[in-house]
C-alpha cells in the first residue's frame, strides 16, 4: 500500500498483480475504500483478477474509514474524483487501462469515459448505482440521454485483444452470480454494436 500526493490531496492506493492494468473502483458511495472493495463487494476482484491483471485500487478521497484525504471543490466533486483516478494512473506511468467499478464506480467510469476515452481499453459496471429490477436498463438509457454513448463505444472497441480477454475473464468466473453477469452485460455488451 502506498500514498499518491497531488498538492493537498493524499490518495491511499494499492497495486497488486501483473498483466494489463485494471483500475478497480470500490462501491459504497462515501464508503468507497480498498477494504470495502475486497470485503464488502459481491465478489473480491483482487482474488478474481490479480492473477491475470495488474489491479490498482484506491480509497475514495475523504471516504468514511478511508485513508485518502484532501479538500473537495463543491462545484466539481465528480471531476475531482476523476482527477484522483487519472492522476493516480499518471503517477504509476499507466497510459491505457481497463476499469471495473461497483455501484458508485459506474458514474465514475462514465466520467472517465467522457474525459479520457482514448485511455480506457474496456469498462465494466458491476451493480451500477441507479439499477432497478423493474427497469433494468434505466441507467444505460440515462447515459445515452447524456450523450456518452460515443465515448463508451470508442473505449470499448479499442484494443480488442485485451478487451476480449477481460470480457472472457469477467464472464467465466464461477463466483460471479448470474444476476451480476446480467448487470455486467448491461454495462458492456450493449456497447459492442
Amino acid at each position: 500500500m502506498a500514498i499518491y500526493e497531488n498538492g493537498p490531496v493524499r490518495i491511499f492506493y494499492d497495486d497488486l498483480g501483473t498483466g494489463p492494468p485494471l483500475l478497480l473502483i470500490a462501491g459504497g458511495g462515501l464508503n468507497g475504500t480498498i477494504h470495502n472493495l475486497t470485503h464488502k463487494s459481491p465478489f473480491n476482484p483482487i482474488d478474481q483478477f490479480s492473477g491475470d491483471y495488474r489491479c490498482i485500487m484506491m480509497d475514495l478521497r475523504n471516504a468514511n474509514d478511508g485513508q485518502s484525504s484532501g479538500p473537495l471543490d463543491i462545484e466539481r466533486t465528480w471531476d475531482a474524483y476523476a482527477d484522483d483516478q487519472i492522476g493516480l494512473m499518471d503517477h504509476l506511468g499507466i497510459n491505457k487501462f481497463l476499469v471495473l467499478g461497483f455501484c458508485i464506480g459506474g458514474p465514475f467510469i462514465w466520467n472517465l469515459l467522457q474525459r479520457i476515452p482514448d485511455r480506457i481499453i474496456a469498462a465494466v459496471l458491476v451493480q451500477p448505482s441507479g439499477f432497478r429490477p423493474e427497469v433494468p436498463d434505466l441507467f444505460f438509457k440515462t447515459i445515452l440521454r447524456d450523450g456518452l454513448r460515443s465515448c463508451a463505444i470508442a473505449a470499448l472497441t479499442s484494443r480488442w485483444r485485451w478487451r476480449k480477454h477481460f470480457w472472457k475473464t469477467c464472464t467465466v468466473r464461477k463466483r460471479i452470480l448470474s444476476s451480476q453477469r446480467r448487470e455486467i452485460s448491461c454495462g458492456v455488451a450493449r456497447h459492442r454494436s
